[in-house]
């Protein structure tokens, strides 16, 4: 069967495997992610993908508060053993993730977490924008599965940029501290809080100046 080029993506982001193999696990798997995951895991091709079904209950809870006070964070961070959560290396990983989420601001960890109502109001706006654009019918949705993605790398924490290495996703991020220090690492939720949020006052530029203080680290 034909796999589309955003489920291959979603599975590299899970695993860690390389494009090919997650194109032929996808195949294998007739489509369905959780399957092609097991895949990878019997084929041993993927670090990330052996340790993916195995229970993580430890961790930290980080904060990350932007200067002045203007923007918190708490972000709670699952490993295997309290050994691996004392670690530096992830006590620094998840500092990074909460000055990460201060900086770009998403909503939910991972696509999955959207609700539907929202996914399908976005995919509304989305298609009537490419009928305005004159686009044609037959190709209108294949355009708002493409927009869609964009929504998911804009919103989901798991597929935006790193900001301290826009070259990577979250993902990738996370995929890389697996195999570094050999547990499952999972992000299980977040809490962003903006001062003023939601209430009238002058449009103030606070992310772009977590951005800034986070390149310049």
């Amino acid at each position: 069967m034909a796999v589309n080029a955003s489920a291959v993506k979603e599975l590299r982001e899970k695993t860690g495997a390389g494009m090919l193999d997650c194109k032929k696990a996808l195949e294998e798997a007739e489509g369905n992610i959780d399957k092609a995951i097991e895949v990878l895991r019997e084929k041993g091709l993927s670090a990330a993908a052996n340790k993916a079904g195995r229970a993580a209950t430890e961790g930290a809870v980080a904060s990350y508060i932007h200067a002045g006070g203007r923007i918190g964070v708490l972000v709670e961070i699952n490993c295997e053993t309290d050994f691996v959560a004392k670690n530096e290396g992830f006590q620094e990983f998840v500092r990074d993730i909460a000055m990460h989420i201060a900086a770009s601001n998403p909503k939910f960890v991972r696509r999955e977490e959207v609700p539907q109502a929202e996914l399908d109001k976005e995919r509304e706006i989305l298609r009537t924008q490419a009928l305005n654009e004159g686009k044609p019918e037959k190709i209108v949705d294949k355009m708002v599965d493409g927009r869609m993605n964009k929504y998911y790398e804009e919103y989901c924490l798991l597929e935006q940029s790193f900001v301290k290495d826009p070259d990577k996703t979250v993902a990738e991020l996370v995929n890389e501290k697996i195999s570094t220090i050999g547990e499952n690492i999972s992000i299980r939720r977040f809490v962003r809080y903006e001062l003023g949020e939601g209430l009238e006052k002058k449009e103030d530029n606070f992310v772009d100046e977590v951005m800034a203080q986070v390149k310049g680290q």
